[in-house]
């Protein structure tokens, strides 16, 4: 929270200096958002004191502390109050109160003055708030008080986010997401000491699949090159290149939308979000909460997503600023259980007509800028959504066609005979993915540099009137992370896989590096995306030109939450169920001995592997079975998501496959798994979309995450991150007490498996 070197001066309230916040504050526009949190550094037990809050409109409006609003618990000793105030209630009068939780004694208001909030700016001292239990004890909370303005832009995101997510299942009656309030374990219910493991010892060999192959340079995993000759491609004396195509001069479409120009999406390091007073600068603000009333004379209570980013409209109308929340941050809410739907904030200015069923994203960047990895990464994503990807990388046209031992100066501006054949293979494999578009491709990814605009151009003319073009464009300035991007080249491109001295080799690559950086023109022409310092993880910018469209939209999205941070995820089914002993599919049951069991090796080995991750966190379904799996592990804060629930299988819940054949005769699953629907449940496909917000948290993650779920589930996200073909996804084998570890990182996905139980 950036408050733990905050000192109790004599007077009692916190020193340090006073938080910068008035002067953003006093931007205008919007509402005023405020989060107010107390912290105690002692346990509670059932039956004690719990913190409200109450006073004047739009509060409470009225002093009578029974009508005190509780605040929800956000970690063993946090609690927090977050709502949003009305235009013309921006002056808050209150104090803290504790209430007993199951008697009528009376409530224990805070000592002192009463607390005032005008326009933002806390009056007076940032105080320690002091409860007087007797005469001789008294119980201490610090208290942080935080204030932003969240614009309407903010406040219609939310809404939608709420509107579509948080409404209760129609199933089950509960909402989409909750985070589980720390659980009072004895140690009775803790991992056990008795099981000890040697997590070498439980390794097994993983199927062979793309995730876990070792190190492959991701241009070998590209299309492969139809065809090695393109007639008619010349470079002219001016320097200009010509074809033999013929190009019709057609006039500029205009949409039936109006497209969003020169945006930009700035993400600061989250290392600088925080204050080290009392009143901490703003994060993330997300969905209301469908829990708590909304009352015409109160705030609106919002619930503030964990992860998801805050986007608020700029003063100026094209800039839009995201901050990412941080790991360590974990808030008594959904972890954005939008995907799409959470990206309202960019996507609602995107959205018009369905696009054009051809879209090339042509990438543009100096060598060792990550734009490889980037297009291996959106491939990925836009494959497992079930849209026809494909990845075109002309470094691997270049090396089919004239070999990969050439030198840096074949990449000279000014040699004139390696210009005409680097276009030449350009053009051969950009024309390669159109005739694949015109079969039925959807999305085709154009990997090179593109470093000038007079190859931008000449891209440009061979598409026109067959596919849209976004130029996305990766810039980095960290020389560290150019540093190591380079070392990576040189061990694992095909250019030096023949050059036996790594020195010799590193310093041809920087001669070529600076050839392309001495022509190097950034994009300013068309429709573009820039994504400028993403990869370090430590914040950076997102700037978009003349984007609409609802796939352009959502690969924006992703692109704002995709970085390079080295993280570990963790999959693994729940314990075995009495459901399973049964052989019975669907139902929502506790774990047989066996499972009860394994959640107690699975708390060992998660508290062993990942004992130095104390950001990490534990995200189950909310099924029983999953729950009870995850109850022993203790020390990580815990999220229960609706979308990690097992397929649904509709009439057939309960029943076993021997019961639906001989029941149901005219129901063949087996013919068509992926698409098959339980009658009145889901598919495999249904599946997938919904686990869409959960694929975009799980990128934007930056700390360990354990996935406590189910088969259907785990199967649908091992695909995506194995790059598994849709079709494959219902017969990945997905066995019970088993963990599969993902590795993400610079170099790509790797997996490794543990088996803790026969």
């Amino acid at each position: 929270m950036g408050t733990g070197a905050s000192k109790r001066t004599e007077d009692g309230s916190h020193g340090g200096e006073e938080p910068e916040e008035e002067e953003y504050l006093d931007q205008g526009g919007g509402q005023l958002y405020v989060s107010l949190k107390m912290e105690n550094n002692f346990k509670l037990k059932k039956g004690d004191l719990f913190p409200h809050v109450f006073g004047s409109v739009p509060l409470v409006g009225s002093w009578d502390s029974s009508k005190a609003l509780s605040m929800e618990r956000e970690s063993a000793s946090m609690w927090e109050l977050s709502f949003v105030v009305p235009p013309n209630h921006e002056t808050l009068d209150f104090k803290f109160l504790l209430r007993p939780k199951y008697s009528n004694a009376p409530s224990v208001v805070e000592e002192g003055p009463n607390r005032q909030l005008i326009g933002g700016a806390l009056q007076g001292d940032q105080r320690l708030a002091l409860f007087r239990i007797s005469s001789d004890e008294v119980l201490e909370y610090r208290v942080f008080i935080k204030a932003d303005r969240v614009s309407p832009f903010d406040l219609a995101a939310s809404w939608r986010a709420y509107q579509e997510n948080l409404r209760p299942s129609a199933v089950r009656g509960i909402p989409d997401v909750s985070l589980g309030t720390v659980p009072e374990i004895g140690a009775e219910n803790g991992s056990s000491t008795s099981l000890e493991l040697d997590l070498e010892h439980y390794v097994v060999p993983a199927p062979s699949t793309s995730a876990n192959s070792g190190l492959v340079y991701a241009a070998n995993m590209t299309e492969t090159p139809r065809s090695l000759s393109l007639t008619g491609i010349f470079t002219n004396a001016d320097g200009s290149t010509s074809f033999s195509h013929s190009f019709k001069d057609s006039g500029a479409s205009v949409d039936r939308h109006v497209p969003l120009k020169d945006m930009e999406v700035v993400i600061p390091d989250s290392s600088k979000l925080y204050s080290s007073s009392g009143m901490v600068e703003s994060k993330s603000m997300g969905t209301f909460s469908p829990f708590q009333r909304q009352d015409s004379h109160r705030g609106l209570f919002v619930d503030r997503g964990v992860g998801s980013p805050r986007l608020v409209k700029s003063s100026s109308t094209s800039t839009f600023s995201t901050e990412p929340r941080l790991d360590k941050e974990k808030k008594n809410s959904m972890p954005e259980a939008a995907g799409a739907v959470a990206a309202a904030a960019v996507a609602d200015q995107m959205l018009g007509p369905k696009e054009d069923s051809h879209l090339a994203i042509v990438l543009v960047g100096l060598p060792a800028r990550g734009k490889t990895f980037t297009a291996a990464k959106l491939t990925r994503y836009l494959r497992w959504l079930g849209h026809d990807t494909k990845h075109f990388n002309v470094g691997k046209y270049r090396r089919l066609k004239h070999g990969a031992n050439q030198n840096a100066d074949f990449f000279r501006a000014d040699n004139r005979e390696g210009m005409e054949a680097r276009n030449e293979v350009a053009a051969l494999a950009f024309d390669d993915m159109v005739s694949w578009m015109q079969e039925g491709g959807q999305v085709g990814i154009f990997d090179a540099t593109n470093s000038t605009s007079k190859r931008r151009n000449m891209l440009m003319k061979l598409a026109e009137g067959k596919c849209k073009i976004i130029f996305l464009e990766t810039l980095c300035n960290d020389e560290r992370i150019i540093e190591r991007n380079i070392r990576l080249k040189i061990q694992q491109s095909p250019d030096y896989a023949e050059e036996p001295d790594f020195e010799a080799g590193l310093q041809d690559f920087k001669s070529r590096l600076a050839y392309y950086e001495k022509v190097y023109e950034p994009v300013e022409e068309g429709s573009y995306i820039k994504m400028i310092d993403m990869v370090s993880g430590h914040g950076g910018q997102i700037q978009v030109n003349n984007i609409s469209g609802y796939l352009p939209g959502r690969i924006v999205f992703f692109l704002v939450n995709t970085h390079l941070t080295p993280r570990p995820i963790l999959l693994t089914r729940h314990g075995e169920s009495k459901d399973n002993v049964r052989g019975r599919i669907g139902g929502d049951n506790p774990l047989s001995d066996t499972g009860e069991i394994y959640a107690k090796k699975l708390a060992n080995f998660v508290e062993k592997r990942l004992k130095s991750e104390r950001a990490a966190s534990i995200w189950t379904s909310t099924l029983e079975r999953a729950i009870l799996t995850a109850s022993p592990i203790v020390g990580f804060p815990k999220i229960q998501w609706r979308a990690l629930d097992e397929i649904y299988v509709g009439v057939c819940d309960g029943m076993t496959y021997e019961e639906i054949k001989k029941n149901m005769p005219e129901e063949s699953r087996m013919k068509d798994k992926l698409r098959y629907r339980y009658p009145r449940g889901e598919s495999y496909l249904d599946v997938i979309q919904r686990l869409e917000p959960v694929i975009i948290e799980l990128e934007r993650q930056r700390a360990p995450v354990v996935v406590i779920s189910h088969q259907a589930v785990l199967r649908a996200l091992y695909a995506y991150f194995a790059d598994r073909p849709l079709k494959e996804i219902p017969h990945i084998e997905m066995p019970l007490h088993t963990i599969i570890e993902i590795q993400m990182g610079v170099t790509g996905v790797q997996e490794k498996r543990y088996k803790l139980m026969d």
